[in-house]
């Protein structure tokens, strides 16, 4: 039996691949993990109490019981929710949208694997395009993501240091190099894994080359404004027809609805939902038909801000209060600002070991975190740049007690790398 390149990419060890392989076998394992490397969102109970409500709701009346299990969708999405989510947003931002400016995906994963090979690869002409990421480290699921193995180009990052234990990375706008062969520029806002958030003044730079460059800006939003809304610092959603902004109902409390949705131009989102009537033949009803009488009201965005965002916080200080406990000064550490999302980006300067091993030595004392090494999408590992082999991923979105055994866990081990090297 031989298989096709496009097997082969799918078959192969991706790093999305590994963090998910990893998550099922632990939640199904005999051993007990402490699970801080997914971006499994925390269970916060105002949310489910509301998705418990609306689900009663659906259940007690036949007729949306029956749109929710036995009537295929639009390939395009469910038209309430698109219909309820357009008013919302011209209501709240004035953007002008119609319902032909957005589609609904299986989840965010598979719209970004279609918007990159919408964007990227061999063109009519036989010319071939990428997809330029201007700020690594970036999410580890948009690495294989494209069907050419030279889909990303990606660019270092300015590294500013603020304060004892503290930096925070910056689009580098003087190496950030534009031609012909790009085909679209992604980010994510506030980015995974860093919980970098980039400013209004970094987004309007970018926006101003893609407009230059007549070429998508990508705005991913799947922890961002205007929901979940997982942003500590100020900032200001922003779409305009040169704008594709992809946001998910995951990270509000539905992971398993797998609901992501695209805001774009009428031909992208035309393009869009093809691709959805091949891949899929329709979406999937449960997650619109479940959030659309919260987004018609406009309840999302209250219950984003006043119980989400605020829950996520919190439980942010609390992490980094008990690292910076644990830590100290004991070895060389930093810790990115985190400015929103649910990680903690943490910088070993100097370790002694790899990142990889690092993880290794976590997960065989039962914490699960995520090498850093796995996002630079886009940037030839050569060996000379070893920063991205020092960094960890750690999501705090459980159990508290939980996190701070695996944090601790996680000092005992850094600090014996250390230790042992000298």
């Amino acid at each position: 039996m031989k298989f096709t390149q496009f097997a082969d990419k799918f078959s192969g060890q991706a790093g999305i691949n590994s963090l998910m392989d990893d998550l099922g076998k632990a939640l199904s394992g005999d051993q007990p993990m402490i699970m801080m490397g997914g971006g499994n969102p925390g269970h916060l109970e105002p949310v489910q109490t509301r998705l418990r409500e609306e689900l009663a709701a659906i259940a007690a009346d036949p007729q949306a019981f029956q749109r929710l299990v036995g009537i295929y969708d639009a390939p395009q999405g469910e038209a309430r929710f698109i219909s309820a989510l357009k008013d919302l947003l011209n209501a709240t931002y004035g953007w002008g949208l119609t319902e032909a400016n957005i589609a609904l995906t299986n989840g965010s994963q598979a719209a970004f694997f279609i918007l990159f090979n919408l964007f990227a690869g061999q063109l009519p002409d036989g010319s071939r395009r990428q997809i330029l990421l201007p700020l690594a480290p970036e999410y580890l699921g948009y690495a294989d993501a494209g069907l050419d193995a030279d889909t990303f180009r990606s660019v270092k990052p300015v590294i500013e240091t603020l304060g004892d234990h503290s930096f925070k990375y910056r689009v580098d706008f003087d190496q950030l190099q534009l031609d012909e062969q790009v085909g679209a520029i992604c980010v994510s806002r506030p980015t995974n894994p860093t919980g970098n958030v980039l400013t209004d003044e970094e987004v309007q730079r970018l926006h101003g080359l893609a407009c230059q460059w007549d070429i998508p800006l990508i705005l991913d939003g799947a922890y961002g404004s205007p929901f979940p809304e997982l942003i500590y610092t100020e900032i200001h959603p922003f779409w305009d027809e040169q704008v594709v902004l992809c946001l998910s109902l995951s990270k509000l409390g539905l992971p398993a609805a797998r609901t992501g949705i695209v805001i774009a131009r009428p031909e992208i989102i035309q393009a869009l939902s093809g691709a959805n009537a091949i891949l899929n033949l329709a979406t999937g009803s449960f997650g619109p038909q479940l959030m659309e009488p919260l987004v018609r009201s406009g309840e999302i965005l209250s219950l984003s801000r006043e119980q989400v965002r605020p829950w996520y916080q919190a439980k942010m200080h609390k992490a980094v209060a008990l690292l910076q406990q644990e830590l100290a000064d004991h070895c060389p550490w930093m810790l990115h600002q985190p400015e929103g999302a649910m990680f903690l980006w943490l910088w070993f300067p100097g370790l002694p070991i790899t990142s990889h091993e690092l993880y290794l030595r976590l997960k065989a004392r039962g914490v699960l975190v995520v090498s850093g090494h796995y996002f630079f999408p886009g940037m030839p590992d050569d060996g000379r740049w070893r920063h991205r082999h020092e960094c960890l991923r750690v999501t705090y979105s459980q159990d508290d007690e939980l996190v701070a055994k695996g944090l601790q866990i996680l000092a005992e081990e850094v600090k014996r790398a250390f230790t042992s090297a000298s």
